[in-house]
């Protein structure tokens, strides 16, 4: 995008920050569900294009497209995530899931960090796309986490492994679009700053489960998990960034078995007398609510093991590695992908886009759905042929796969593209621009240095994306620290962080989180659990930033 005749000034700068405030008031301040918000915001971002940023229809036109586009490649995973869940509770995996990991280990903070957190990471570090949040969730609702945190959890547990996860997607998107005068000690210091989400997400989500009493529980489990994570990242960012955080979750995840045999994570700790994070504790629950928990806890025996009920997520993880992981094997299936031709398009303000013949394209034998539905197929045919669904089916209650599949799918599905519509506004008419610019604009430098990781935030939160993020604002970080002699390596650093951390407040990224366990309409409940993390990870992050800029001028 190229942005010539711009005006940043007060007036501007609050036209085009009005859809976002107006999205957090509606979510978050009035409790809208984010079906409702969604469309609102966009209309708001669409008119003030059209009026005060002088854009004509056909490019209001091309910017919806462009954001139906980007939606239906996170709709491709929503659906088949959906899927996925609703074959494994059909066969009644999620309570044999349930008592098989009570066996495993009876501490449910340890469980719930080891699947909100840990296993999250992994998820992130390999395939990416939402997986992490679309999968984690219903395993955490299994286990008796409520639906809220259930999305909230993971949602802020996998924010640290956004940047270099997906085998680094984010670090080479941001290559492309910028020509860093030392990547090494760019993708070092980023490493360092990653570290402040990973500490923090152990720490914020032992306080949900149980407050205090849970961190003096499990601080010594979230050091350790969390020196993995960060510190081995940290040295594998010398030898490939690109499989820094592959490596680094995949050793944390191995970490959980050692520590599971510690007696400090495999019993319960009586200590911890409140869990807000378990529906168990919820004293609003309502009785209907309360029958069904009552009912749940009277379940009839499981129809099979632990490790089955786990089988479609080994699968998942196992074809993932293989299609990612392998080089020769990744290269051949991408080489099959698609996208959709946009014409280039312009403002009176002297915005331009370029036209675009392959915008955005999917490669569908490397998208994640691909992997959702073959997990999902083969637990169905598994579970069918061992006859796990008749067996259920006379122990408990059932549904069909399909029948809660539309009714859950469909409110977070207009959710999602109306956000990833308003996302291709602000972009394509140049409001995002001016809101990044009109910070940097009025920010002396230190104050600009603190700042940098929440234009990372500002973007990742309008796209749910880390590398989508970089892409908009590397450029601009990149020319800001430049003017005011700032270290490049510091700045783009902390604009990666704050875009890997603005994906656990992207409100897309928790419609999707919010569809995956039935609480579509509980969004702006999600992002009160999820805006002070953000908040105060990116504040001690800035302060981070700061200290390093005056390590580099040493």
């Amino acid at each position: 995008m190229e942005a010539t005749d711009l005006p940043v000034n007060l007036l501007y700068w609050s036209l085009a920050a009005a859809p976002i405030i107006i999205l957090l008031v509606l979510l978050v301040g009035l409790r809208w569900s984010a079906t409702e918000a969604a469309p609102v915001g966009m209309f708001v971002a669409a008119a003030i294009a059209l009026i005060a940023f002088e854009s004509p229809w056909e490019t209001v036109a091309v910017a919806g497209g462009k954001g139906i586009w980007d939606a239906i490649f996170i709709l491709l995973v929503v659906w088949p995530a959906l899927l996925l869940y609703r074959v494994g509770e059909r066969a009644g995996a999620f309570n044999a899931l349930r008592e098989g990991i009570e066996k495993f280990s009876r501490n449910e903070l340890f469980l719930v960090l080891a699947f909100g957190w840990v296993f999250a990471s992994f998820l992130q570090g390999i395939a990416g796309f939402g997986v992490p949040i679309a999968v984690v969730a219903p395993l955490l609702l299994a286990l008796g986490v409520r639906p809220i945190y259930a999305v909230g959890i993971p949602l802020i547990g996998h924010a640290w492994a956004n940047m270099f996860g997906t085998l680094a997607v984010g670090w080479l998107a941001t290559l492309q679009v910028v020509d860093l005068e030392n990547p090494v000690e760019t993708a070092f210091q980023n490493a360092i700053m990653l570290w402040v989400p990973a500490i923090l997400a152990g720490f914020t989500i032992a306080w949900m489960y149980g407050k205090m009493p849970a961190i003096r529980n499990a601080w010594p489990m979230i050091l350790i998990i969390a020196g993995v994570q960060g510190g081995l990242q940290l040295v594998l960012m010398l030898w490939d960034p690109i499989l820094s955080t592959f490596l680094a979750a995949s050793a944390a995840l191995l970490l959980l078995y050692p520590l599971s045999l510690w007696s400090r994570y495999d019993q319960p700790d009586e200590r911890i007398t409140e869990r807000p994070a378990m529906q168990e504790d919820d004293e609003e629950e309502s009785e209907e609510a309360e029958e069904e928990r009552e009912e749940a806890e009277e379940e009839p025996e499981p129809v099979m093991g632990l490790w089955m009920s786990l089988m479609p997520y080994a699968v998942l993880t196992v074809v993932t590695v293989v299609a990612l992981a392998i080089p020769p094997i990744e290269e051949a299936l991408e080489t099959v992908e698609f996208g959709i031709p946009f014409p280039g398009t312009e403002t009176g303000l002297g915005v331009e886009n370029e036209a675009e013949d392959d915008f955005s394209p999917i490669a569908p034998l490397t998208h994640p759905g691909t992997f959702l539905l073959i997990g999902a197929a083969v637990g169905y045919v598994t579970y069918r042929s061992r006859g796990y669904y008749r067996r259920w089916e006379e122990r408990a209650e059932t549904e069909g796969i399909f029948s809660g599949l539309v009714g859950n799918a469909t409110p977070a599905s207009i959710a999602i593209v109306a956000f990833l519509i308003t996302s291709a506004l602000l972009d394509e008419t140049g409001q995002i621009e001016v809101l990044a610019a009109g910070i940097a604009e009025v920010s002396p430098p230190v104050v600009f240095a603190f700042l940098a990781n929440f234009i990372g935030v500002l973007g990742a939160f309008m796209t749910s994306s880390n590398t989508s993020s970089n892409i908009l604002f590397a450029p601009l970080q990149q020319t800001v620290a430049g003017a005011e002699g700032l270290s490049e390596a510091t700045i783009i650093a902390a604009q990666s962080t704050g875009g890997a951390v603005g994906n656990a407040i992207a409100p897309a990224n928790v419609a999707l989180g919010t569809g995956t366990v039935g609480a579509s309409g509980k969004e702006g409940d999600v992002l009160r659990l999820t805006i002070p993390w953000a908040v105060a990870t990116a504040v001690i992050t800035g302060g981070l930033s700061i200290l390093m800029l005056g390590i580099t001028f040493l």
